[in-house]
């Protein structure tokens, strides 16, 4: 039979109900399996107890009223999922209609600040698809800019998912101009998650991605390209995957 999380009583939010309760959804045959699938993925050296994420989503449901203090200590902890928790609960809160400015603060200032702790793509994502760009919409984006020059990857990838709230609601600006800072990046997972959000603006405005694309296309990663092209035509695809080939054509013709 599966394992429910169960309904917590307002006496019970804190870091310790909530880490009981989450050891009681997990499984020796679970955590086997997100070890492989983690480790094809990244080379952090997380700890896995094996919870299905919807499990642990529903469980953070309940916990949605913990005090951020309570909530940094299920940051602190070394188990992936118990900071996937911490990240869920504040995600949950932060989404509520009539959640108070001063906690959703609360949450972005704690995200920031604790960003040592959110060290796999999963985190970030669960961090910043809502609440990090919920919180800076109507102020300055300033903190996403810092965070796209930063030598962590996953806060470079904060820095490009935390426009995703401003796409949602029409402003895409932000994420073409961090996008350009980020278009040469190195790393995998800042690429993927760029070229995600490129095409999400795309969809708002496909000029303004098909501009960015005829400067960047013959030389930006190939994944980052393909992902920001998804949507668009075959033709389309094709002219700009043949940018990419000619210029990597061209790389090769030089060396000999």
């Amino acid at each position: 039979m599966q394992k429910k999380a169960r309904i917590q009583q307002n006496t019970d939010i804190n870091a310790e109900h909530f880490i009981q309760a989450l050891y009681a959804l997990q499984s020796d045959e679970e955590r086997l399996k997100i070890q492989r699938y983690f480790k094809t993925d990244t080379d952090e050296k997380d700890e896995f107890i094996g919870v299905k994420m919807g499990q642990l989503f529903s469980l953070a449901q309940s916990y949605v009223n913990m005090p951020v203090a309570e909530i940094e200590k299920l940051l602190e902890s070394p188990i992936h999922e118990v900071r996937a928790g911490a990240i869920s609960i504040m995600d949950k809160a932060s989404r509520e209609k009539k959640i108070k400015e001063e906690r959703l603060k609360e949450f972005f200032d704690l995200y920031i600040r604790r960003h040592d702790r959110v060290n796999n793509w999963d985190l970030v994502d669960l961090g910043c698809l809502n609440m990090v760009g919920r919180y800076l919409f109507d102020k300055s984006h300033k903190t996403l800019y810092d965070l796209a020059h930063s030598f962590n990857r996953w806060e470079r990838r904060t820095a490009i998912l935390g426009t995703c709230y401003f796409i949602k609601k029409g402003e895409i600006e932000d994420t073409f101009t961090i996008a350009e800072i980020l278009i040469h990046d190195k790393e995998d997972l800042v690429n993927k998650a760029t070229g995600w959000m490129l095409r999400f603006a795309g969809d708002k405005n496909p000029e303004m991605l098909k501009a960015l694309l005829d400067k960047y296309a013959a030389s930006m990663p190939r994944t980052l390209l393909r992902y920001s092209i998804e949507h668009f035509d075959a033709t389309m695809k094709e002219h700009y995957m043949q940018m990419a080939k000619k210029d990597k054509n061209h790389l090769f013709t030089q060396k000999l």
